[in-house]
């Protein structure tokens, strides 16, 4: 599996790998059987959902093959990653034979997820060691946007320069830069909170489904929470962090005494129930005698299944981070005691895990889909607030809460965001070289123009930047009024201040497609000229940009449905981000694509050389694509799929979308010249 994980980002980017796995035991000849694991993995990859493959071309960039015969293969790579058995007498006997075959100056990682690069190190030559260092890529690979990085003292500065670079421009992974500790950042602070979670959860008599909704969204980590967290994890995997863990934690740890032999997990697990790879875990689907499926959850005290509830605790309503903590019921005195050990845990550990706050933060942002870290979580309790709570229970203040002394972890000065470092003063937070956030823009600057449902922003260099802000970013009259508004401000692109349109936002979607609940709301009072005025607004405006005389760029991240789509059909060029999942899905609604899109799919596939002669086989592959609703799962399908053409970008990592984007649009304003009307006659 951990082979895997290093192995799919890399082909997904285009590149070319070797996967090695072991030869099994059953197999004795010297045929492509010898490597019926790698090949095997592959297989399963492309079958399974969701896609660990972005384009299952990626897959033919695999080629797979076996440690025992293949070896000699590495002697040409420039990066060898090993993700074998987490033990270190089976890594050093692979670095050994590694050693014998590699060229001078490869590059060599470790995908371990616990282990420390010195023990990695022990035994090995020099030589080794200055090219060597440890990528921890996050499972899934595809989907999980952290690697955590580490260098030894002989790691050649160029190596780990060269490493980090790689994966973030090319693999879009976000790259933080972690000490030689255990467990390193996200792995050492995320498996002490589930641990207190969980012993909480016990000794405070929550229901698994009640701890759940509180370590949940209300703490802004995801709604699966901690027991729905370990299921998808693997309850199998987590005695074997434990163990790694503690194999090599420092004496005094306070993971040691959180740290539990939990009976119940090891039954369950003993039992096969090891979560959603297995028969269930904290969590189960079960079928009743009429065949219906029911989902059962285990009772924490007794080890039986019990049909699921829905937590009815009022905390797991809270509004915020302070309000859940005060919450009078049980759920809100849960929430602070796990809040309370694991935020003095984290705050505890800096510099020991990393230079800064902001690395933690980021690792727990980009590893566990926190939407806060824990210095950003307990700004939003308030370091005064957190440290006189802390003392007055007894209870000792972590080192970095001293330091701020009752400051802010993070604070805004002008259109800077600062962090406190180690030393108390505080610095900016630093973007890397080619990363531009409208969240730093928008911190620095008021919107060129505002209504309720968008804004305007000046991005720099004569780009405008539309941003959708309503909800799920679904579209309605007041974008389609800011679209009109921005082309009113550009004018012609050239006797103004502005030449370019950039479509971006930081949401988790660029856009859910049409704002359907006014839509039925108009239906069922009989607005009907309403919609049709609707209907026909979408059209002219999108209409309208496409053959405007600037340029605009529409730089998609997320769903990018319906209405969304169609803004990209519409746009000049698109810089997608690999993870944008695009279609016309409006026969799943009941609907037609009324914007336009249903137009452009056919000018796409009229344009396209090589489909068959004639109009017909066109207009029967865009009928098609829009009657099953399809969506494509990648960007790489988007092209397919002529969402995106032949010509528009792809931008793996998410931080860097907007620079691509704004880069393109200027590419373009140098010499812009319109489509000519109409296309279809």
């Amino acid at each position: 599996t951990g082979v895997q994980a290093c192995a799919l980002p890399i082909s997904n980017s285009g590149i070319p790998v070797y996967l090695l796995d072991i030869v099994p035991h059953a197999v004795k000849d010297n045929g492509g059987g010898r490597s019926v694991v790698a090949k095997t993995a592959i297989d399963r990859m492309l079958k399974t959902d969701p896609a660990p493959f972005m384009h299952k071309k990626a897959a033919s960039l695999v080629t797979p093959g076996n440690i025992e015969d293949d070896l000699e293969k590495l002697a040409d790579v420039d990066w060898i990653v090993e993700a074998v058995l987490e033990n270190p007498k089976v890594k050093h006997d692979l670095y050994q034979k590694l050693e014998a075959v590699r060229k001078d100056g490869s590059i060599v990682s470790s995908n371990t997820s616990t282990i420390p690069l010195s023990i990695l190190l022990e035994g090995q030559t020099e030589r080794f060691a200055s090219d060597f260092c440890i990528t921890h890529f996050f499972n899934p690979p595809r989907y999980m946007r952290l690697l955590e990085v580490v260098k030894g003292p002989k790691t050649r500065q160029d190596a780990f320069d060269t490493v980090s670079a790689f994966c973030d421009r090319v693999l879009g992974k976000g790259v933080v830069q972690c000490k030689d500790t255990p467990g390193f950042i996200a792995n050492r602070i995320g498996t002490y909170f589930m641990a207190v979670a969980v012993n909480e959860a016990i000794d405070g008599g929550l229901t698994v489904e009640e701890a759940d909704a509180i370590t949940g969204r209300p703490m802004g980590i995801p709604k699966t929470g901690t027991f729905g967290l370990i299921d998808l994890v693997g309850l199998d995997l987590m005695p074997l962090i434990s163990k790694s863990l503690l194999s090599t934690l420092p004496a005094d740890d306070d993971y040691r005494r959180i740290h539990r032999d939990n009976a119940l997990a090891n039954k369950m697990i003993a039992d096969g129930y090891t979560g959603r790879k297995g028969k269930g875990g904290f969590y189960r689907q079960t079928k009743t005698a009429d065949g219906r499926r029911v989902k059962e959850a285990i009772d924490l005290s007794t080890g039986v299944y019990r049909a699921s509830e829905k937590a009815t605790l009022a905390s797991a309503n809270a509004k915020g981070l302070k309000a859940l903590v005060e919450t009078g019921d049980k759920g809100g005195a849960y929430a602070w005691r796990v809040l309370s050990q694991a935020l003095s845990y984290a705050a505890d550990l800096v510099p020991q895990i990393a230079e800064q706050i902001t690395a933690v933060d980021d690792a727990m942002r980009l590893g566990y889909n926190w939407k806060a870290g824990p210095f950003e979580l307990i700004d939003q309790l308030g370091t005064g607030w957190f440290a006189e709570k802390l003392a007055a229970e007894g209870k000792a203040i972590p080192h970095m809460v001293k330091v701020a002394a009752g400051r802010p972890f993070y604070k805004v000065e002008g259109s800077k965001l600062l962090f406190l470092g180690t030393d108390g003063e505080y610095a900016e937070v630093k973007r890397p070289d080619g990363v531009l956030l409208l969240t730093d823009i928008k911190r620095g600057s008021k919107p060129v123009t505002k209504n309720g449902s968008a804004s305007l922003w000046d991005i720099g260099d004569g780009v405008l930047c539309l941003e959708f802000t309503s909800k799920m970013n679904a579209l309605d009259a007041d974008i389609m009024a800011m679209i009109r508004k921005a082309m009113g401000i550009i004018g012609d692109g050239k006797s103004g201040p502005y030449k370019a349109l950039v479509v971006h936002n930081e949401a988790s979607n660029f856009s859910v497609g049409a704002n359907l609940g006014l839509a039925l709301f108009a239906i069922n009072i009989g607005l009907y000229p309403q919609i049709e005025a609707s209907i026909a607004d979408g059209q002219q405006t999108y209409k309208a940009l496409k053959y405007a005389p600037f340029p605009t760029v529409s730089a998609p991240s997320g769903m990018a449905l319906g209405g969304g789509c169609e803004m990209l059909l519409h746009s000049s060029a698109v810089q997608a981000h690999a993870e944008t999942y695009s279609g016309l899905v409006e026969v799943g609604v009941g609907v037609l694509p009324g914007w336009g899109g249903s137009k452009e799919m056919v000018i796409r596939h009229l344009a396209n050389k090589r489909r068959p002669g004639g109009p017909m086989p066109a207009l029967s592959a865009a009928f098609e694509a829009i009657s099953t609703a399809k969506v494509a799962k990648s960007a790489f399908e988007a092209r397919d799929m002529l969402i995106l053409r032949p010509t528009d970008g792809i931008t793996f990592n998410k931080d860097r979308l907007l620079a691509d984007a704004k880069a393109k649009a200027l590419e373009l304003a140098a010499n812009y010249t319109p489509p000519q009307e109409p296309e279809i006659r």
